[in-house]
C-alpha cells in the first residue's frame, strides 16, 4: 500500500498503532531485515497477506534500525512536552518505563528550574525489556520533589485492540488466539522477587485477565519472600505494588486484588476508547463481570491517569470518562449505551479527582506532599475557569485551565498566550 503512492515509495516509514503495541513499516525498512525472519516469543510478525506489521516483542526487530535521538534532541522533547502538559493542568506525571540512560538525563535536567518544571515519578525499564538490571538501576529522590525514581516497570502482555492482551479464554471475535504473554509466568515471578528484594516498587503492565492473574501470582510470591511473617496486605502497604492498566480482571482475581491491597493504576479514557469494540473482543458476560472496573476497586485507592501519548493527557477528559462512562470527545456512549457504558462502574467527580491527585500521590510515595493543598505540602495547584461542582457532568470534559503552578512558581498562564479569560 505504501509503495503504491509515489510520494511514499522508497521512503523509510514506521507507523505505530495508537497503543504502541504494533508498528507498520514500509518496504524500505523490510529491505533492511533478513528475508527469513523467525517467529518471536511474546510477539507476532504478521505475514498474511504480506509482510510489514510487527507486534509487541517482534517490534524490537524494527526498532533496532530506528535512528535514536541524541541528548540535546531529547532535552528539547522534554521541555516541549512539559509545557504542553502544564496547559491541561498537570503539575506532575508518572513516567511508566524510562531507560537507564534517560534516567541519567532526567537527573541532570531536573536540577535546573529552566529545564524541568514538572514533577516526574519515573519507573526504570531495562534496555532489554523484562530483565533484571541492578547495575543500571539507581534510586533518586530530590529534596524539591521534582524527580523520584524508586519503581520498575515490567510488561506481562500486549493490548486489547490488537488482540495482544493475554486472556484465560480465547477472544470472542478471534477464537484462534488468547493473546500474547510478553514474558512467561516463572520469569515474571522471578523478576518481581528480584526487583522487590532490591528495594524497588514493582509495577506490572497487565491488560488481559490471564496477565492480571499472573501479575498477582508474581506479587504474591514476592510478598511471601519479602515478608514471611506478615500478611500480603501488610507487606503491600509498604511496597505499594501496582498493576498498570488492570483492564480485564477475572472475578476471582478481583477478590485477590482486594485481599492483597494491590493498587490498580487505571486510565479511565481507555474504557471510553475501547467501548466501541471491547464487547466484540470479550463477549457480553466477560465484559460485564471483568472489564474496566472503577467503582469496584475504588476502595483500593486507584491511581488514575491517561496513558499519554496513547490517550490525550487532559485529566479532565479522564475525570469525565470515569464519571459519565462516555467519550470525552463526543459526550456519547456506544450504540445501545449512549447514556453511558456500564454506568454501574462509574464514580463521582470528587472520587475521580482524588484518583488523579491523592491516589497518584500515594502510588508514588508522595502522599501528604503532592496531590493536596495544605501547609507543608508542595505548592502545586491549578486555577480553572469553573468550579468542579458547578459545571455538571457534561461540563467536566470542557473544563479549561487558566493557570498552573508548580512549587510556588507559575509555569503556565493562558493570558500569556493572548487568550481571553
Amino acid at each position: 500500500m505504501l509503495e503504491a503512492d509515489d510520494r511514499l515509495k522508497g521512503r523509510f516509514l514506521m507507523l505505530d498503532r495508537v497503543d504502541v503495541h504494533c508498528t507498520w513499516v514500509s518496504q524500505a525498512i523490510l529491505d533492511l531485515l533478513p528475508s527469513d525472519l523467525p517467529d518471536v516469543p511474546g510477539g507476532e510478525i504478521i505475514r498474511t497477506p504480506g509482510m510489514g506489521v510487527f507486534c509487541d516483542n517482534a517490534m524490537d526487530i524494527v526498532l533496532a534500525h530506528w535512528p535514536k535521538p541524541n541528548a540535546a534532541r531529547k532535552k528539547t522533547f522534554v521541555k516541549s512536552a512539559m509545557k504542553e502538559l502544564h496547559k491541561v493542568g498537570l503539575v506532575g506525571m508518572h513516567d511508566a518505563g524510562v531507560f537507564p540512560d534517560d534516567i541519567k538525563l532526567y537527573d541532570v535536567l531536573s536540577r535546573t528550574d529552566d529545564d524541568w518544571t514538572l514533577r516526574v515519578y519515573a519507573m526504570i525499564e531495562c534496555k532489554e525489556r523484562n530483565t533484571f538490571c541492578p547495575d543500571d538501576a539507581v534510586r533518586i529522590s530530590h529534596d524539591r520533589g521534582m524527580l523520584s525514581v524508586r519503581g520498575v516497570k515490567l510488561f506481562a502482555d500486549g493490548a486489547l485492540g490488537s488482540w495482544g492482551s493475554a486472556m484465560i479464554l480465547p477472544y470472542s471475535d478471534k477464537p484462534s488466539t488468547s493473546g500474547s504473554l510478553l514474558v512467561n509466568a516463572s520469569t515474571l515471578t522471578s523478576l518481581t522477587k528480584s526487583w522487590s528484594a532490591a528495594g524497588f516498587q514493582v509495577n506490572i503492565h497487565a491488560i488481559g485477565d490471564l496477565a492480571n492473574r499472573l501479575a498477582l501470582d508474581a506479587m504474591s510470591a514476592a510478598f511471601a519472600s519479602l515478608c514471611p511473617d506478615s500478611s500480603p496486605a501488610e507487606c503491600q502497604a509498604a511496597r505499594r505494588f501496582r498493576i498498570e492498566h488492570a483492564q480485564i480482571i477475572h472475578p476471582d482475581d478481583q477478590k485477590r486484588m482486594h485481599e492483597m491491597g494491590v493498587i490498580p493504576s487505571i486510565q479511565p479514557t481507555h474504557a471510553t476508547s475501547d467501548m466501541a469494540y471491547a464487547e466484540r473482543r470479550l463477549g457480553a458476560e466477560r465484559t460485564r463481570t471483568e472489564a474496566y472496573r472503577m467503582r469496584s476497586v475504588l476502595d483500593l485507592s486507584p491511581v488514575l491517569g491517561s496513558d499519554f501519548p496513547v490517550e490525550p493527557p487532559n485529566p479532565f477528559q479522564g475525570i469525565y470518562a470515569a464519571v459519565a462512562r462516555r467519550s470525552p470527545h463526543t459526550g456519547v456512549g456506544p450504540p445501545g449505551a449512549e447514556a453511558g457504558w456500564h454506568k454501574e462502574e462509574a464514580i463521582g467527580p470528587w472520587e475521580a479527582l482524588d484518583g488523579f491527585t491523592k491516589g497518584a500521590a500515594r502510588g508514588a510515595f508522595l502522599e501528604g506532599r503532592a496531590g493536596i493543598i495544605r501547609k507543608g505540602a508542595f505548592a502545586d495547584w491549578v486555577v480553572l475557569d469553573d468550579e468542579l461542582d458547578a459545571v455538571g457532568e457534561e461540563g467536566l470534559r470542557r473544563l479549561k485551565v487558566r493557570e498552573t503552578w508548580v512549587g510556588g512558581k507559575m509555569v503556565y498562564s493562558r493570558d500569556d498566550e493572548g487568550s481571553s479569560k
